[in-house]
């Protein structure tokens, strides 16, 4: 797991308030900041930059979309000349992408379950963890065929005597006439008195060709030639599953690197698009997330991508990085319905070194077309059938500027009505985010119906800001909230303050990785270097006989803050609690105007 931290300090004077702790709680006791501390086979392993270029996927436009079936009951294909996607029929599990002669893109040494499909990490209350519910459906149907769009269905009604997840599943895919790719989405759904249950988890996985996909990209600078799969297993584990030792690789570049799939996170509201490129035949596996709508806590909630396999995920639920504070627990008969998607699952071809910038391309074009006209969902609805907010986010805070200023850069969206700050910790509604001009001007749209509160946050700024008032959204309605005034916690001036509030760890100490434990990934990176493995040592080896001690006006936080409040190293894998002091000078102490406040801004992931 992933471990990054950071704090923000600052005491005031005056009256007593209650310290607002921005969000989450930790593991491992490291505290670590969600907004980022700013995420095989033969070949170098040094990150390849891809340029600028098109790809040739489009044609055979004019082949219309069709449904076949080759005497297998059990097996369903839907092809329109480009991509041709066979599913397991009813389970509706992904089977076979066959694409550009590559007969299957996915893991046929796999069984027919494991390759491409949905899963839910489920268990009933008090249980520590469940089973994974690969949600087979049990009917099949064609919900619309015509020569421009097929989109199909595989459905399941909950049973009380069945032994899965209590969900109604229908699982949709959409494939369109000149698309390279397939669209999917589900709706989920549980009725009024189902048994109480907790859902941790909800995702798709993608299983790639071994033989074929060993480069990977998740953005601009995350980007390289892969281990293989069979690599982690000659490994050797660390401190957690998910962390190994390539001692044995494949590839002998590799010996000595670790690999951690959470080394390859990012932050939801940078996660549109990521996969994997078959160099021959030059093939790339795109997944595109247009929306972030159906996502949960927020648009800094990190969570995985792609990672050794070759596997690309799309995370819709998961309690990575925030824990069980996340809300994912249905208890008391909870009603509960959601549409998960759709996501566009793309392919590509060409010159390798035009694939990802294309997919990128891609990625800005489904964006710019969501909502989708073409679902045929009475749960999704299309864009005249949803609303839009439009305000201004102002400050108030005497002691920065006696006149009004610019929120420029807040962070504003709606969730479900809550607390201040409870959009990070909800896990079941819908979420819709904006980022404000530099003169705080803020326009959210394409908002389903439905009540929500607004909710905002500024870089540099403590505190969470939330609009006193409901807003309810319906059809086509245009909702403008004007000025909105935020005041920040504060109860007198500032005496001394220790980094910026921005939700990210970045102008902290990040210490460089073991030689011996490195990502080469990040050697030398600008803003993830952070998730190397094992710095949390390192705070052990930069202050080897007592804890971190900040000198006020002395210290600079750049280089003497370490970037993860964590616990000391005792020897023989004991650890103990450490104990930060800071140091500052007050010459005097007025009592009759209140006491002193210290105020923290935390974020922290697990």
């Amino acid at each position: 797991m992933e471990k990054r931290a950071g704090r923000q300090y600052r005491c005031s004077a005056w009256r007593r308030r209650n310290l607002p702790i921005l969000f989450l709680f930790f593991f491992f006791f490291f505290l670590v900041f969600s907004g980022a501390a700013s995420a095989a086979g033969n070949g170098k392993t040094h990150a390849r930059r891809i340029n600028p270029g098109r790809n040739s996927s489009r044609s055979n436009s004019g082949f219309g979309v069709q449904l076949v079936r080759r005497g297998d009951p059990q097996r369903v294909t839907i092809d329109n000349g480009i991509v041709a996607v066979t599913f397991s029929s009813p389970d509706g599990d992904v089977i076979g992408i066959k694409y550009k002669g590559i007969d299957n893109v996915l893991e046929t040494l796999n069984d027919d379950d494991n390759r491409g499909y949905w899963d839910v990490v489920w268990s009933k209350p008090g249980d520590q963890r469940g089973p994974f519910d690969k949600l087979r459906a049990t009917d099949f149907r064609v919900v619309m065929q015509d020569d421009e769009q097929i989109e199909v269905s595989f459905t399941k009604k909950w049973e009380p005597s069945d032994a899965t997840v209590p969900l109604n599943i229908d699982k949709r895919y959409i494939l369109r006439r000149g698309s390279s790719g397939i669209y999917m989405y589900a709706v989920l759904e549980r009725l009024e008195g189902w048994p109480d249950v907790d859902m941790d988890q909800i995702r798709v996985v993608f299983k790639l060709q071994q033989k074929l996909f060993h480069f990977m990209a998740i953005s601009d600078d995350r980007q390289r030639v892969m281990p293989l799969a069979k690599d982690r297993i000659t490994g050797r584990p660390l401190a957690y599953p998910e962390a190994v030792l390539l001692t044995h690789p494949s590839n002998p570049e590799f010996r000595g690197e670790v690999d951690d799939k959470y080394q390859y996170s990012c932050e939801d509201k940078d996660n549109k698009v990521h996969g994997w490129i078959s160099e021959e035949p030059a093939v790339g596996f795109w997944m595109i997330t247009p929306s972030d709508e159906f996502r949960v806590g927020g648009p800094i909630k990190q969570d995985l991508t792609s990672h050794v396999g070759p596997i690309v995920l799309n995370m819709f639920t998961s309690t990575h990085y925030t824990g069980k504070d996340l809300n994912t627990a249905y208890r008391n008969g909870e009603p509960w319905k959601k549409v998960l998607g759709p996501v566009f699952v793309y392919l590509n071809s060409g010159d390798t070194s035009t694939l990802w910038r294309d997919a990128k391309e891609q990625m800005h074009t489904e964006v710019k077309s969501w909502p989708y006209e073409f679902v045929n969902s009475e749960d999704y609805p299309a864009a005249h059938q949803r609303g839009s907010v439009v305000g201004q986010l102002i400050l108030r805070d005497r002691y920065i500027n006696e006149r009004l200023m610019y929120a420029g850069s807040a962070y504003v969206g709606l969730a479900i009505p809550g607390d201040v700050g409870s959009w990070q910790r909800d896990a079941k509604g819908y979420q819709f985010w904006t980022q404000a001009d530099r003169k705080g001007r803020f326009f959210i749209d394409n908002i389903r119906v439905g009540t929500y509160n607004l909710y905002a946050w500024v870089p540099g700024i403590m505190g969470d800001y939330k609009y006193s008032v409901n807003i309810t959204i319906q059809p086509g309605s245009k909702m403008d909230l004007g000025m909105l005034v935020y005041d920040p916690p504060r109860n007198g001036p500032t005496l001394w303050e220790i980094g910026i509030p921005d939700r990210t760890a970045a102008e902290f100490h990040v210490p460089e990785a073991y030689p011996t434990l490195m990502n080469k990934l990040y050697t030398n990176h600008p803003t993830d270097s952070f998730r190397q493995y094992g710095l949390w040592s390192r705070y052990t080896d930069t202050y080897p006989r007592q804890d971190l001690v900040y000198d006020v006006g002395v210290s600079n936080f750049f280089e003497d803050w370490f970037f993860a409040h964590v616990v000391r190293s005792a020897g023989n894998n004991t650890f103990r609690a450490t104990t930060w002091r800071i140091n500052f000078d007050l010459p005097t102490v007025d009592k009759s105007k209140g006491d002193y406040t210290f105020q923290l801004a935390l974020a922290s992931a697990v």
